[in-house]
């Protein structure tokens, strides 16, 4: 198998080499001077197709593949130049010719031809025509993006361009969900996309592009067809099982769009794994609200009370069963006021089977010091819903209101029943525990921001931020020991049964105002007030249920938590910056004062103080699509009310911690460079990122292991933290149907703990590298090959995964298209104590009479070779863990899909 891919690979790059002759010179203005970025095009005077294409590079080279005895039309186009045909016949060799064009040409004649290129560059807005990288095969946008030259989809579903996550995505123009990337590309219609627009530098706000450095913002604009405008359109699918008719897919997606509102239904019933939004998309699903005191320098973080509830995989649990429905609109209700507002309910069971192992480290080396084997059956059960309204007024250039309410609410049920098998100094004890967590937490998040422009000189921006949480997480396990000594807890019980109630409120005001000054027309101040006031309470307790049912309130202070937290910070920060040449440079200070209370057991403990913070941001313009940059900043980082609190609290069964009020903040320092370089004369895409922090008064654990279990508080360590990343990727596209890249990223952390009143220093190195080359033809199959590997070294335990993978897709006789994946998977680790291969195929056949067909028909195969399992690491401070987890069984889908 592994040698008629290869074969078959190399024949497709051979038939490409076979056919084509070189056409190649430099294009340049009347003057003799090159021009970058010129578009040069090569139209087949027979066929009247485009058989070529190039964009010129910054010397006004350009290079064309054309076949061996065929004319010709070249049409050449540059904005502020004339547009120029001239006539090629070509032979059996090359071909070198200098070509000149004259000034005097129209915008609008030169945007024709750009419009007929596959890439096109335009100021800081990237083109890429989606006709011109279909092969017939794509059904969703995600299957679109794939194929586009400097584009990447990562492993969360999320869109990558010049190495920079996108951030926002939008559909002519208007919001899709709040700028939400995973749920569009999973279900815009690859046939209603026109256009795909990459926005560098982007700022949603145009008073402040001016005057702020976007430069890490990349935003998506998908262009539709003109037949889709103006209509509804989409697809309503249904599809059941063949050799399991249990299951079932039914999926409509519905989109309007026109020049004053839009509206997108999506729905998705299934058991088959198919999960839109998982959980901890959920979870990470901001509606567009942004970090608005990150430029402060303060980094107050309030986290989730989610008592680790198990993130569900897609499609990698062993049973999914998933109700979705997605709502979003925009309307403009004036031409200066627009209303948008979206809509997420999800609800979805689940069921888990893991097998994992957990080596607790000794302190004093890497060896093991105890093993905890878990074999693991797990039930959940989560209800989530997401809602968003927002409003913009702009009744002119100077002036912009915003106001957004993004509200989420979710019920979440987990059950687990493990059978624990614990090693400790060679001696084994085996004991069956079952655990239930429940939480049903709600958030309101409000955002209003007002922008104004007095004058060419002087721009103010004024934005506030109100979160509202309210958590209540429930936790019980049931033990036959009882790992943990507790005042007032009866023995003699024949099973151990605690449970904990958690309550904690949460309500945090982020307010600042910029004041931009406009020095020069390359220089400008910033001066920012702002002020962070959060207040938080937290209540907990803990409880024994007897062998009668009876109750043991466990009412010692230790047993339980009454704590209420006030934070402030109030900071002045100035910013200069401007332009020198090809540098823009930045320097700042940000000026905080800041003032902490915690009132618990009967007292309150202050602590008040001033902190100068320093960063530095420098950008060099190497050349138009050239940079590099520079950024350097300190970060008083600052817990919240969670590891404050001094009474016990329990994280699992086997882990139980307390806090410590007097924690003091840590300090961290961040450095990171990023290279970034695409040339358009030969789709070539280079992006690298170094990338340093060190963290000093760090909030570290000391932890007290008895066998495997766990007891441990935090406190503010004298030795620092630090860690280092890297990533590094290269890709280009060559002779038109032809692209292959590789990536490579890094990362090494060390970090210090106390563990049984030791000081621990453990390190972690990882490192994931991956190389693939793919084709991209109109008429002939196309294959993509890839190898990536993955080392995870923990404390000198070296797990390796090594990942073949290949994608075959095939348009033909105009109404069939075949997709098939395969995915192989070697792991194990350095001694071959694990050694475990699994692999995964799928594959699905689609006929569709002709393009303009309403039905289609599919029948479609997910893990073929019915494996059954698949492994996973991870690394904690103090041990390194193994995992496998069961996976769902192969199933056959047949499905009829209806286009409108």
């Amino acid at each position: 198998m592994k040698k008629l891919l290869l074969f078959f690979a190399l024949g497709l790059f051979a038939n490409g080499y076979a056919q084509n002759i070189r056409f190649e010179g430099v294009i340049m203005d009347s003057g003799k001077a090159p021009l970058e970025m010129a578009n040069v095009m090569a139209v087949n005077q027979t066929t009247k197709a485009m058989d070529a294409y190039a964009i010129t590079s910054d010397k006004g080279k350009f290079v064309l593949n054309l076949k061996a005895n065929t004319s010709y039309t070249i049409k050449l186009s540059y904005i502020g130049m004339q547009n120029k045909e001239i006539t090629v016949a070509t032979k059996s060799e090359n071909i070198v010719q200098n070509i000149t064009m004259e000034s005097g040409g129209i915008e609008l004649a030169g945007v024709e031809i750009v419009r007929e290129m596959p890439v096109s560059i335009k100021g800081d807005t990237i083109v890429y025509n989606a006709d011109s990288f279909k092969s017939g095969t794509e059904r969703k946008l995600e299957d679109v993006i794939k194929k586009l030259p400097g584009v990447e989809i990562n492993s969360d579903g999320e869109v990558e361009v010049e190495g920079k996550k996108v951030s926002k995505l939008m559909v002519d123009g208007k919001d899709f969900f709040k700028g939400d990337t995973k749920l569009g590309v999973k279900n815009i219609p690859a046939d209603a996309i026109d256009k795909v627009q990459f926005l560098r530098n982007y700022n949603e706000n145009s008073i402040l592009k001016g005057v702020e450095n976007n430069q890490d913002n990349v935003a998506m604009n998908i262009k539709l067809k003109s037949g889709k405008k103006n209509f509804w359109f989409g697809d309503i699918s249904a599809a059941g099982g063949i050799n399991d008719t249990n299951r079932y897919l039914v999926n409509p997606k519905l989109f309007y769009y026109s020049p004053n509102y839009s509206i997108n239904l999506i729905t998705n019933f299934n058991n088959i794994g198919e999960l839109p939004l998982t959980v901890q998309d959920y979870f990470k699903f901001t509606g567009g609200f942004k970090n608005m005191m990150s430029k402060g320098g303060s980094s107050f973080n309030i986290s989730s009370n989610d008592l680790g509830i198990s993130l569900m995989r897609n499609n990698r649990a062993k049973e999914i069963e998933t109700q979705f429905g997605a709502a979003n609109f925009t309307y403009n209700v004036t031409k200066a006021w627009t209303l948008s507002g979206f809509g997420i309910i999800l609800n979805s069971n689940s069921d888990l089977e893991t097998k994992s192992t957990v080596n607790i480290l000794n302190p004093s080396s890497n060896q093991i010091a105890s093993t905890e084997n878990r074999d693991e059956v797990t039930s959940q059960k989560s209800n989530l819903g997401l809602f968003k309204l927002g409003s913009i007024y702009k009744p002119n250039s100077k002036f912009q209101l915003d106001y957004d309410i993004l509200s989420k609410l979710s019920k979440q049920d987990e059950n687990s029943s493990l059978l624990r098998q614990s090693i400790v100094n060679y001696i084994s004890t085996n004991e069956t525990i079952f655990t239930g967590k429940k939480q049903d937490p709600t958030s309101l998040n409000q955002n209003l921001s007002a922008y104004f422009t007095q004058s060419d000189k002087n721009v103010f921006a004024v934005e506030m931020q109100h979160l509202y949480q309210d958590e209540n997480p429930f936790y019980n396990a049931n033990l036959q020991s009882q790992p943990f000594s507790l005042i007032g807890y009866l023995t003699g019980q024949n099973r151990n049964d605690l449970s904990q109630n958690r309550f904690v409120k949460t309500n945090k005001l982020d307010a600042k105002l910029d004041y931009y000054y406009m020095i020069t027309p390359k220089s400008n101040i910033n001066i920012t007030i702002g002020n962070t006031n959060s207040n938080q309470n937290f209540n907990s307790s803990i409880y024994q249920i007897l062998d009668g049912g009876g109750i043991n309130k466990l009412t010692d202070s230790q047993n339980n938590n009454s704590v209420n937290y006030k934070f402030n910070d109030a900071f002045l920060g100035l910013h200069y910056k401007f332009l020198s040449g090809k540098f823009t440079i930045t320097p700042g200070v940000s000026f905080h004062a800041y003032d902490m209370t915690n009132t618990q057991l009967g007292n309150s403990f202050n602590q008040n103080f001033f902190r100068i913070l320093p960063d530095f941001l420098t950008i060099y313009q190497i050349k138009k699509a050239e940079t590099l940059t520079y950024n350097f900043g300190f970060t008083n980082s600052f817990t919240d009310i969670n590891r404050l609190a001094e009474g016990f609290v329990f994280n699992n069964y086997n882990s139980l911690s307390k806090g410590s009020r007097t924690l003091e903040n840590a300090t961290q320092q961040n450095h990171s460079l990023r290279y970034f370089k695409y040339n358009m004369f030969n789709l070539e895409n280079i992006s690298a990122n170094l990338s340093y922090s060190k963290t000093v008064d760090a909030i570290k654990t000391q932890s007290v292991f008895n066998g495997v279990n766990q007891s441990s508080s935090p406190y503010n360590s004298d030795f620092a933290d630090e860690s280092a990343s890297a990533f590094a990727m290269y890709g280009r596209s060559f002779l038109k149907n032809y692209k292959a890249s590789f990536n490579t990223r890094l990362g090494w952390s060390k970090f210090n703990n106390i563990q049984n009143a030791t000081l621990t220093v453990r390190e972690s190195f990882t490192q994931t590298h991956t190389i693939t080359a793919a084709t991209n033809y109109k008429n002939l199959p196309n294959l993509e090959i890839g190898y990536s590997l993955t080392v995870n070294d923990y404390n000198n335990s070296k797990f390796y995964t090594d990942k073949p993978f290949v994608k075959l897709d095939y348009y033909f006789l105009k109404s069939f298209s075949f997709v098939s994946e395969y995915e192989f998977y070697h792991y194990y680790n350095g001694d071959k104590t694990v050694n475990n291969e699994y692999d995964f195929l799928s594959a699905s056949l689609i006929y569709q009479r002709t393009k303009e067909s309403k039905l289609e028909y599919k029948i479609s195969a997910t893990n073929l070779l019915n494996t059954t399992s698949l492994n996973d690491d991870s690394f904690s401070q103090f041990s390194t863990r193994t995992s496998q987890y069961t996976v769902q069984p192969r199933y056959i889908l047949f499905s009829l899909k209806y286009n409108l």
